[in-house]
């Protein structure tokens, strides 16, 4: 089985969200977590589903050097890092973290009322390989008014997530009516795509 397999690995989690930390735990892994810490590289040409991605390696290849540089005297286990990056696009428009409660009510009422694509990219590495993927879900909102909005920013301070939302806050309960594609992924880590990767990985 996969989780014996990874039983073989230090499996390092470069992220500091708590949203991909859950989720990860729910795949039944062992992992430790290490911040990347690097500014983000981004190209203004580069298209969302790139973004992602590169954005998921940016993070993973960062954690692998400064790891495999400490020297790592207290593992004897082969590095595996996950990497993983989520950005919301509504219309063409990419939405990242928001700036301020202000810039996170503007997102929101972009997203009220419509439907936008949750794009979330994974990255696996090892010394020996590195696999890439996104994973691709379309939300739709109801129509949100500005007291709602208010209130959700407010109260739950979404300062730390891309479009502005967590799906399992109080603004999912209230706001979504319906997703095609994975659940988990809107939430920032497609599971079962990286429980596909970690397989073609180990």
């Amino acid at each position: 089985m996969l989780l014996d397999k990874l039983k073989m690995y230090d499996v390092v989690l470069a992220s500091k969200s708590p949203r991909r930390q859950d989720l990860l735990r729910g795949l039944g892994a062992d992992f430790r977590v290490c911040e990347s810490g690097e500014a983000e590289m981004v190209r203004p040409e580069w298209q969302p589903e790139e973004m992602v991605t590169r954005l998921a390696r940016q993070k993973a290849e960062s954690v692998f050097r400064r790891l495999s540089a400490q020297g790592r005297e207290d593992s004897a286990s082969p590095l595996l890092v996950i990497g993983g990056d989520t950005l919301v696009v509504r219309d063409s428009k990419v939405l990242g973290k928001p700036k301020d409660e202000a810039d996170a009510r503007r997102m929101l009422q972009l997203l009220s009322g419509g439907t936008h694509t949750v794009l979330s990219g994974v990255c696996v590495l090892t010394s020996e390989k590195c696999l890439t993927d996104c994973a691709r879900s379309e939300v739709t909102f109801c129509t949100l008014p500005e007291e709602d909005v208010a209130y959700y920013v407010r109260n739950y301070r979404p300062m730390d997530k891309a479009g502005s939302y967590g799906v399992q806050e109080w603004i999912g309960y209230r706001a979504i009516s319906a997703i095609q594609g994975s659940f988990y992924n809107v939430m920032g880590l497609p599971t079962h795509l990286l429980w596909r990767m970690l397989e073609s990985l180990v």
